[in-house]
């Protein structure tokens, strides 16, 4: 039986279509991966006492920074497609910036979280700093509690009848450890990015990007337009359901 031969061409189509193929694969493991976290992040939310922390405007910055990266590897491709190539690496050293500068805000925000007792080791709620109502509040069975001349008391208590001091002052603050393995696991996919644009750049400096030749970018560029909607989601997640 014979062995179907393939031309240059077609045997550089299928390499095209089997490299897209394996990057959105990536991205779907990766969407059910936070979509498991999440959803776990949900559950855990459902009763009980519960953070609702104010994100940090560092994750705000960051947002800028991404989302901008993305324009610019947006910029590269198009560079390649039209054959502008001295415009490819510079344009990816800009996209590589704006991670750097992604990353740094990240830590930032964590920085701000941990000054007033946010930190991935759950601290006892009665330790949390910051201002209430303003840079967290605490809630029960989705209620939140109001503080009174140092006492706690359930929103709906008026006449102040109940304490919960003795609940608050055993329960641990369980929205902290859920932030940080959520952006931290975002961080630790963007470096794969970061690693990727490093490729580029050395693939643009030697020249191997062309109009018809431009997978390679096309799959980084999609990555990171993958990682910015991400975070995108991730940060309304965190403002809003939690």
């Amino acid at each position: 039986m014979s062995t179907p031969s393939f031309t240059a061409d077609e045997l550089h189509t299928r390499d095209i279509g089997t490299r897209k193929l394996l990057t959105r694969l990536l991205m779907f493991a990766i969407i059910m991966f936070f979509a498991g976290l999440t959803s776990a992040y949900v559950v855990s939310m459902s009763g009980g006492y519960w953070t609702r922390i104010t994100m940090p405007t560092a994750f705000y910055w960051s947002t800028a920074f991404v989302l901008l990266g993305s324009l610019t590897v947006h910029m590269a491709l198009v560079s390649a497609r039209q054959g502008n190539a001295r415009m490819i690496a510079p344009l990816l050293v800009a996209t590589l910036a704006l991670g750097i500068g992604f990353a740094g805000s990240q830590f930032n925000g964590w920085k701000d979280l941990t000054s007033k007792g946010i930190t991935w080791s759950p601290n006892k709620l009665e330790g949390l700093g910051g201002t209430y109502g303003v840079d967290f509040t605490i809630t029960k069975d989705g209620r939140t509690l109001v503080p009174r001349d140092g006492h706690w008391y359930a929103a709906d208590d008026t006449a102040l009848n109940k304490q919960l001091d003795a609940d608050i002052a055993e329960q641990r603050d369980r929205t902290g450890p859920y932030l940080y393995t959520l952006t931290l696991a975002h961080l630790a996919h963007l470096f794969f990015g970061l690693v990727a644009i490093l490729v580029m750049i050395v693939m643009a400096l030697q020249g191997k990007y062309t109009p018809k030749d431009n997978v390679g970018l096309w799959a980084g560029a999609v990555y990171w337009h993958f990682l910015g909607v991400l975070w995108v989601y991730l940060l309304l997640f965190l403002t809003f359901v939690h």
